[in-house]
C-alpha cells in the first residue's frame, strides 16, 4: 500500500443543537480503497461533505499529500484533486457522453470550442477503462451502469487524487457491478485513493482493504477487512459488545398471530430495489424487517405499498393476486404506510394537526367525497386522545410539535383509514424515549386488539427484540434469515445480517 495520502484529524462539525462530528480521524492510503461505515446518523455524509468543501469544519484539520488544504466549495475540493460520484448520476441525460465528460472545461480552438478533441479525448479515457462506447451519441443512449462509468471517467480526467464513491452499485445487478469493480481495481493500481461507501457487506470485504466505522459522530475506529469478522463489524457499527450481548425485556407478552393469512409474498423484487423476497403476514402479528441501512428493508415497505413496482413474483392479499400499481391501490387493499422520514413524506408543516390527520382518509374516498368538517373533528379528536397526543388543540399546526408528536399524528392518520396492515419504517427514530416506548406498546396493542397485522422496521435491534413475533432479516436486497419465538435476540439478528447460522 502506498504512501499517507489524506489525513484528517479531530474534525468537529456541530449544527444547531446537535454535534454532527467529534474528533473525527480518517486516514487514505495512495493505491487504498477504504470503506466509510456507519448506520443513519453516524456521520459519513457530514465527514464527506467537510472533505469536499460542502459543509465547513468546526475543528481539525485536513492534510492532502502533506499540504494543509481548506476547501470551501466542492469545486475547490476538485481543485485540490478530490472527486465524488454519487448515488445518483448527477450528469445531462440530453448531452452526449463526450460533452457529459468536458462539461464546463472545454478544450478551444480559435476561440471555438474544438469538438474533435473533445470526442478524441473522451473515446481515449474511456478505453483506458476497458469502456467502447460512441461518445457521440447522448447519455440517455446508455444504461445507469455505463453512466455510473463515465461519471467516473470524468471524475477522474480532473487530475483526481481521492475518488470517492457514494453507493455506486445500488443501482447495478450482479455483472454490472463486476463490471465496476474491475474499473475502480484499475484506478487503485494507477494510485488513487478511494473511498467506497456502501451498504452491501459482501461488496465491501470483496473489494476494500480498510474500514472506518463512526457511530453518533464519534470515531468507533480504523480496521484491516481481513482481521475484522462481519458479526464483529455489525456489533461495533450498532453499539454492542459481543461479550455482553443478551436478551432485552420482552415489554410484556407479544401478539400471538392469527391463522388468517393477510398478504402473501411471493418470490418478489424489482431491479434496483429488491432481488428475492418471499414473505407471509398473519393478521394480528408484528412483524420486523431487520437488516442494516441500505439493505432492501425501506425498499420491500415500498414495494407493499405501491410506491414502487414489482418486477417479478406476485403478491396475494386475502387469497386473491393483487396489482399494487399505486399508493391508492393499496390503501384500497386496506395496507397504509409511515414513511421514514416524516419530515420529508410525512407531514405537513404548515397543516394543522386535524388537516394531517384527515389527510389520507380524504385521498382514500378522492376529492368528490369531502370530509365534513364535523367529522374532521371527530376524527381528530379521537386520535389525540388515543395516542396521547400533546396539543394545545386541534388546530395547531403540526410543525411546532415535538418530534414525538409529529410521529403520532402520522400513525393517526393512516389508523383512521382503518388498515388491516400497518407499515411503520422506522417510527421511533429521533424521539423521546417515553414516546419510543408508547409506539412500541401501541403497535403490539393493534395487533393484539384489532388483529392489525403491523410490519416494525426499526435499526434499534432492542425495540424490535421486544415488539416483534417474527423477524425477517434482509441483505443486500435478499431475505437471508426469519427468526421466531425464542430464537429472537440481537446476538442472532447480528449473525444472520453478517451471513452466519441463526
Amino acid at each position: 500500500m502506498g504512501e499517507v495520502l489524506l489525513e484528517m484529524r479531530h474534525i468537529d462539525k456541530v449544527f444547531p443543537g446537535v454535534k454532527a462530528l467529534s474528533n473525527v480521524d480518517f486516514t487514505l492510503r495512495a493505491g487504498e480503497i477504504h470503506s466509510l461505515m456507519g448506520e443513519n446518523g453516524a456521520g459519513k455524509s457530514t465527514l464527506i461533505k467537510v472533505l469536499t468543501g460542502v459543509y465547513h469544519r468546526d475543528g481539525g484539520t485536513i492534510t492532502l499529500n502533506g499540504k494543509n488544504i481548506s476547501p470551501n466549495t466542492p469545486k475547490e475540493a476538485q481543485e485540490c484533486g478530490i472527486s465524488t460520484v454519487y448515488q445518483e448520476v448527477n450528469l445531462c441525460p440530453n448531452l452526449t457522453v463526450a460533452e457529459n465528460i468536458f462539461i464546463g472545461r472545454e478544450p478551444k480552438k480559435f476561440g471555438f470550442i474544438d469538438w474533435k478533441t473533445i470526442n478524441k479525448r473522451s473515446k481515449e479515457l474511456l478505453q483506458s477503462l476497458n469502456i467502447d462506447i460512441d461518445v457521440t451519441k447522448t447519455l440517455d443512449h446508455y444504461s445507469v451502469a455505463i453512466q455510473q462509468m463515465i461519471a467516473i471517467a470524468r471524475a477522474v480526467d480532473v487530475d483526481a487524487k481521492i475518488l470517492i464513491l457514494d453507493e455506486p452499485t445500488s443501482s447495478l445487478d450482479e455483472e454490472e457491478t463486476k463490471r465496476l469493480f474491475n474499473i475502480i481495481r484499475q484506478l487503485q493500481k494507477k494510485g488513487l485513493g478511494i473511498i467506497f461507501i456502501s451498504h452491501f457487506l459482501e461488496q465491501i470485504y470483496e473489494l476494500c482493504s480498510r474500514i472506518t466505522i463512526l457511530r453518533n459522530g464519534e470515531l468507533v475506529g480504523a480496521y484491516d477487512v481481513d482481521k475484522l469478522p462481519q458479526v464483529e463489524l455489525i456489533a461495533k457499527m450498532v453499539g454492542k459488545d459481543l461479550d455482553a450481548v443478551k436478551e432485552f425485556d420482552k415489554m410484556g407478552a407479544k401478539s400471538v398471530p392469527s391463522d388468517e393469512v393477510f398478504l402473501e409474498a411471493k418470490d418478489i423484487g424489482a431491479v434496483g430495489k429488491l432481488n428475492e423476497m418471499n414473505l407471509t403476514i398473519h393478521k394480528g402479528e408484528v412483524i420486523g424487517l431487520g437488516g442494516l441501512l441500505g439493505s432492501g428493508r425501506s425498499e420491500t415497505a415500498e414495494l407493499l405499498f405501491g410506491v414502487n413496482q414489482i418486477s417479478k413474483g406476485e403478491i396475494d392479499i386475502d387469497g386473491q393476486k393483487v396489482n399494487l400499481t399505486n399508493p391508492i391501490t393499496a390503501m384500497k387493499h386496506k395496507i397504509a404506510f409511515c414513511p421514514e422520514d416524516r419530515k420529508v413524506q410525512g407531514i405537513i408543516g404548515s397543516l394543522s394537526v386535524r388537516e394531517n390527520i384527515i389527510l389520507a382518509l380524504q385521498a382514500k374516498q378522492g376529492i368528490f367525497k369531502y370530509i365534513p368538517y364535523k367529522d374532521q373533528v371527530v376524527y381528530a379528536d379521537d386520535c389525540i386522545s388515543l395516542l396521547k397526543i400533546k396539543v394545545s388543540d386541534r388546530e395547531q399546526l403540526v410543525q411546532n410539535l415535538s418530534g414525538g408528536n409529529q410521529q403520532k399524528v402520522i400513525i393517526a392518520r393512516w389508523l383512521i383509514t382503518e388498515p388491516n396492515l400497518l407499515i411503520l419504517d422506522e417510527p421511533t427514530r429521533g424521539i423521546d424515549v417515553g414516546t419510543k416506548s408508547e409506539i412500541q406498546k401501541m403497535a403490539v396493542a393493534l395487533a393484539k386488539s384489532k388483529g392489525m397485522a403491523v410490519i416494525f422496521i426499526s435499526s434499534e435491534m432492542d425495540e424490535m427484540v421486544r415488539t416483534c413475533s417474527k423477524i425477517i432479516v434482509i441483505r443486500d436486497r435478499k431475505k437471508v434469515a426469519e427468526i421466531e419465538g425464542d430464537k429472537i435476540s440481537s446476538d442472532n439478528i447480528m449473525k444472520a445480517i453478517a451471513g452466519g447460522e441463526v
